[in-house]
């Protein structure tokens, strides 16, 4: 045997290799981590939480990275549930918290139209058929990083687990979950300003 059981069991291979950290909570991953995966990339922003909301407040100067980022080339995208639709009024009641769904993400709304008309920053609203499918998976992409949470049955977002990944092939993980997103933005409807 090239590798002793105890190596084995402490490297990471196959598809494992992309899982970089994995969290109880999404409030317990370090705000420096969202920070620091918005800073570096270059290529792809892409936001597919139900209602984004708390990354106007984790991260620090989110907007002003954001229009950076945009005016760079970076792709920015954010796939947002739709305020008024049955999905988010059912979790709504589920949830049953003061700060409600439908607000959290009309805030999102207000905070991306401030940041005004910018060529590379798209929104959209998950498609009726497919919000049931969004608010139960957020997805974070930031180049081949992602931050992918799987939202447990009456918990917020803040409550339920989240895992980095980085992409390190094909059919991993990483891309399971980005093609999970790509699928939902492809049928999701553009926001009006």
């Amino acid at each position: 045997m090239i590798w002793p059981k105890t190596v084995q069991e402490r490297v990471k291979t196959g598809h494992d290799r992309e899982l970089v950290h994995s969290y109880p909570y999404r409030s317990a991953c370090p705000s420096t981590v969202w920070t620091d995966l918005v800073g570096e990339a270059t290529q792809e922003l892409f936001f597919a939480g139900y209602t984004n909301y708390f990354l106007w407040t984790q991260v620090p100067h989110f907007a002003d990275t954001l229009r950076r980022k945009a005016e760079s080339g970076c792709r920015v995208r954010f796939l947002l549930g739709d305020p008024d639709g049955e999905v988010t009024r059912n979790r709504e009641a589920i949830e049953d918290v003061t700060l409600s769904v439908s607000t959290r993400i009309r805030i999102s709304l207000e905070h991306l139209e401030r940041l005004g008309p910018l060529e590379r920053l798209e929104t959209r609203f998950s498609a009726a058929e497919d919000a049931v499918n969004h608010v139960s998976l957020s997805v974070f992409r930031f180049d081949h990083n992602a931050l992918v949470t799987p939202h447990l049955a009456r918990l917020v977002g803040h409550d339920s687990p989240l895992l980095h990944l980085r992409r390190q092939g094909d059919d991993g993980m990483w891309s399971r979950f980005a093609e999970h997103a790509e699928e939902l933005w492809g049928r999701g409807v553009r926001v009006r300003s």
